[in-house]
């Protein structure tokens, strides 16, 4: 923790300084910075404001994008962290019940994961700790666990980050599928209608993509959608075919499978947290628990 530290300016910096460091460098605009600090954006400004005075330094760039922060800003936001971290231990330490688990966890992961895999599974672990909450983002990329935008990430991916904790939990198999509605039943009417639902904008490197593009190099998808989850939607009412993960298409009974696993397709699920997070109660509960719920072989 750095609260104390001096410069050569003689501004001492404290623990105040560094949450809206933390926020702004997470957030990028005044206004979220603000309403994550509970003040307004003014505040934040003149607070950014009288920092850089006193440090006699630039601790943010503004760009059209929102505020850039500067390696030193960064630096700070870093033992900003560690700060919260060490205060949220701290909270968890006065527990009065020892076997009770609270606070917020932050999970990041696509929509096809959190619909077919992780909301299942905090259902089970809402009733073993109900006082946990859960902030959910499902995005395609992967959130910074550095920077805490998350607490918890859960990735499809063959080569997880070296600089974050990881636990494979298995493999993703895929295979081709089409609509019950569509009438197509096999491998042949799929390549005949050449009617394919693929998120090839979105996600260029997905391993469906570059099956197809190998496989099916002249064929233009009928429709490009940026999400599994979506393509899943769209095959289902009989709009074309598309390649699917199997832990999403086997509980549906509006999906025909049209082929075998595909090899070439499969990756590996992972949970990913930050080497700092997974001491934290409220963290590792719901990471261990996940690691135990989400098995996929």
């Amino acid at each position: 923790m750095i609260a104390n530290t001096q410069y050569k300016t003689g501004y001492r910096i404290n623990p105040s300084d560094l949450e809206t460091i933390l926020a702004l460098v997470r957030a990028k605009t005044l206004a979220v910075a603000g309403e994550r600090l509970g003040v307004d954006a003014s505040t934040v400004f003149r607070n950014v404001q009288r920092m850089e005075k006193g440090l006699g330094m630039r601790l943010f760039e503004r760009s059209r994008n929102g505020y850039l922060p500067s390696e030193l800003a960064h630096e700070l936001a870093s033992h900003a962290e560690q700060m919260e971290a060490q205060l949220e231990a701290a909270q968890s330490a006065l527990q009065a019940q020892p076997d009770k688990v609270s606070g917020t966890v932050r999970i990041s992961t696509t929509d096809t994961v959190l619909h077919g895999l992780v909301a299942p599974a905090l259902k089970a672990l809402r009733l073993r700790h109900p006082l946990l909450a859960y902030d959910l983002y499902a995005g395609n990329e992967l959130a910074s666990l550095t920077r805490r935008d998350a607490d918890i990430a859960v990735r499809a991916t063959r080569r997880p980050p070296t600089h974050l904790v990881g636990r494979r939990v298995g493999a993703i198999r895929v295979a081709l599928y089409a609509g019950k509605k569509s009438g197509i039943r096999d491998y042949e009417g799929a390549v005949a209608t050449g009617s394919w639902i693929a998120p090839d904008d979105a996600l260029p490197e997905h391993p469906s993509v570059i099956w197809r593009k190998k496989h099916f190099p002249k064929v233009e998808p009928a429709f490009r959608v940026n999400s599994i989850l979506t393509v899943a939607e769209l095959v289902a009412l009989g709009l074309g075919v598309g390649v699917l993960p199997l832990f999403l298409s086997e509980r549906r009974t509006d999906l025909v499978q049209l082929t075998e696993a595909i090899d070439e397709c499969e990756t590996d699920l992972w949970l990913l947290t930050h080497t700092e997070s997974r001491h934290l109660r409220r963290v590792s509960a719901v990471f261990n628990h996940l690691a135990e719920h989400l098995a996929l072989e």
